[in-house]
């Protein structure tokens, strides 16, 4: 694993994937914290967004997950220094943190299961930015924030 800690967050509409989630990271003993929703009762995804968004640093990834990803990943990139990626398929997985150095994944509790879910997190947490070429795009990126 690239960074020291994960943070995962979901609404009531990926509680489920999350902690199914939660559960293959306990099983690699990767290091995370479990953000919440802590039920499926109904919730809204931007306190979710929000929070995680609020502690990611350098040393840190987080996953976010709502019923299709894209509430919760249009949240999250209202923040500054963070590139959350929505992903469904794990070429966009790997390109996500190769090319922008994406560093919050955001998946669709509604749209994907389990097994493409699990590997998505294990490429996205493995994959290293590759820089150079790259860099000035994520320096553009990070220069027009509001």
């Amino acid at each position: 694993m690239l960074r020291e800690k994960i943070f995962i967050a979901s609404d009531h509409a990926g509680f489920e994937l999350k902690e199914k989630i939660c559960s293959f990271l306990e099983k690699y003993d990767i290091a995370f914290e479990n953000l919440g929703t802590h039920t499926n009762e109904c919730c809204d995804y931007p306190d979710f967004a929000h929070l995680l968004s609020s502690k990611i640093d350098e040393k840190s990834f987080g996953i976010l997950i709502c019923g299709t990803g894209i509430g919760i990943s249009i949240a999250a990139n209202r923040h500054k220094n963070i590139r959350c990626a929505l992903c469904n398929e794990s070429l966009s997985a790997s390109l996500a943190r190769r090319h922008n150095d994406a560093n919050v994944l955001a998946l669709g509790g509604r749209l994907i299961g389990i097994e493409l879910a699990c590997e998505l997190v294990k490429i996205f947490i493995n994959t290293k930015f590759e820089g150079n070429r790259h860099m000035k795009r994520i320096q553009k990126i990070e220069e027009n924030q509001c």
